[in-house]
């Protein structure tokens, strides 16, 4: 049995707090920069970011992008989407650090019937995470294909 939802299931308007968060630690920022090949010393060089104007190591936006997107999904589509169609507005309005909890919101904005696949349905999401302190640290919009409970006609 699935955890996530259909997409007869979703209502414009529905909001999700998603819980757990999850505290980044430094082998989620080693491991995923290193296996996206990406080098950025301000992402693995502390002495590097120690010069930096933060004065200490950025985790890796795209884990952290990956990580509001996982903390979703539990609740919405685990089991029920067909494919992730596209992100977009994809905002980082302040910096995670090594240390810091991510906490992740989910807003469905939009939902249509396919025109090319009647047995799924299309949904956007509006995803926010936000830190221990409550700010807005990362923001997107997504939109995926979903299963339907039972095909159009």
């Amino acid at each position: 049995m699935s955890g996530g939802l259909y997409y007869e299931e979703f209502t414009v308007g529905d909001t999700f707090r998603h819980q757990p968060g999850r505290t980044i630690t430094e082998a989620d920022n080693l491991l995923f920069s290193v296996m996206t090949m990406n080098p950025q010393p301000l992402h693995l060089d502390a002495e590097f970011s120690r010069q930096s104007n933060y004065g200490q190591r950025l985790v890796n936006s795209l884990f952290t992008l990956g990580l509001l997107v996982g903390l979703s999904v539990s609740d919405t589509t685990l089991g029920t989407t067909v494919a992730n169609l596209g992100f977009e507005n994809i905002r980082f309005p302040r910096p995670v650090f090594i240390g810091d909890t991510l906490y992740a919101e989910t807003e469905v904005v939009a939902k249509r019937e396919s025109r090319s696949h009647p047995e799924w349905g299309i949904v956007t999401f509006r995803h926010i995470g936000k830190n221990q302190r409550g700010e807005i640290v990362v923001e997107c919009i997504r939109t995926a294909m979903m299963k339907r409970i039972e095909p159009a006609t």
